[in-house]
């Protein structure tokens, strides 16, 4: 064995030890920093599931592929009141139970047809913490559709104030 084959297996075994801890280990933790939301991994997993169904992948990118889940955890966090905090959290909260109750498992590991009726039933469900939570969920991802990269460069045409100009508009005498 000559020295130079041994110490390459010595730093593979070494930083591969460095590396597999963090493969296996699940923090917990949201993916950005929040300042007074406070939110799981699971729970953040769950927003995720609830945005692609709202906007499911079709030809154009999915809720997921938009990031849409943190994008309203963001607007939640920053530019809502802690009444509005609360209610979302508290809302989350009854959304995870109540799903649970309904479907016998997880939200996020229900088939994309179950989460569409279970989002259809909190439509028609009364002024409630879910019905709250869902309504804010769903301003936010629309709002975050909307305002999207994917969205605003190749769906919206953008013309600069005042338009184009026309030359050969018909003008009118009163």
């Amino acid at each position: 064995m000559n020295r130079r084959g041994a110490v390459r297996t010595l730093l593979y075994i070494a930083g591969g030890t460095l590396v597999l801890p963090a493969c296996f280990r699940q923090s917990g933790a949201p993916s950005i920093a929040l300042q007074k939301l406070s939110v799981s991994e699971a729970e953040e997993q769950l927003l995720a599931e609830l945005a692609e169904t709202l906007f499911p992948t079709t030809d154009t990118p999915g809720g997921k592929e938009l990031l849409l889940h943190l994008f309203v955890l963001k607007m939640v966090d920053d530019c809502h009141g802690p009444e509005d905090q609360r209610a979302f959290s508290d809302g989350l909260s009854a959304f995870i139970q109540w799903s649970h109750g309904k479907l016998g498992h997880s939200f996020t590991l229900a088939a994309p047809n179950e989460q569409v009726a279970l989002v259809e039933a909190i439509q028609t469900r009364a002024d409630d913490d879910i019905a709250k939570f869902y309504a804010m969920f769903k301003q936010r991802a629309i709002q975050g559709y909307l305002n999207s990269q994917y969205v605003m460069t190749n769906l919206v045409k953008y013309e600069l104030i005042p338009g184009r100009y026309n030359g050969y508009f018909p003008v009118e005498k009163d």
